[in-house]
């Protein structure tokens, strides 16, 4: 942003202001483990939500299955948001308690 400064002789001098742009901060989504959720159907949530082939989807699966948690994805906050109530939403339709969080990248 410029600010204005007048001087003796009555002109004005535009400075310019140094100023840094910050990149946004990154959410990553993740899926948590249940005992219930088909992994089919983790599967194609992760195929259909996060656009993941077949087998990147089916080894973020075994990561949730395993671990107890995977990531499917790291984003600005309003597209994880996005992406959590979108995974929440296709769960309950289908009735399955799969649970999708997100948390501030490291």
């Amino acid at each position: 942003m410029a600010a204005h400064r007048k001087t003796q002789e009555g002109t004005a001098v535009l400075e310019r202001e140094d100023t840094t742009v910050r990149q946004p901060p990154l959410y990553q989504v993740l899926l948590l483990n249940d005992d219930f959720t088909p992994m089919e159907f983790v599967i194609q949530v992760l195929q259909q939500i996060f656009r993941m082939d077949h087998e990147r989807a089916t080894r973020i699966m075994l990561e949730v299955h395993n671990e107890g948690r995977g990531i499917c994805g790291i984003y600005t906050r309003d597209i994880a948001a996005s992406k959590v109530e979108q995974v929440t939403n296709l769960a309950r339709e289908h009735q399955h308690p799969l649970v999708c969080v997100m948390e501030e990248a490291p």
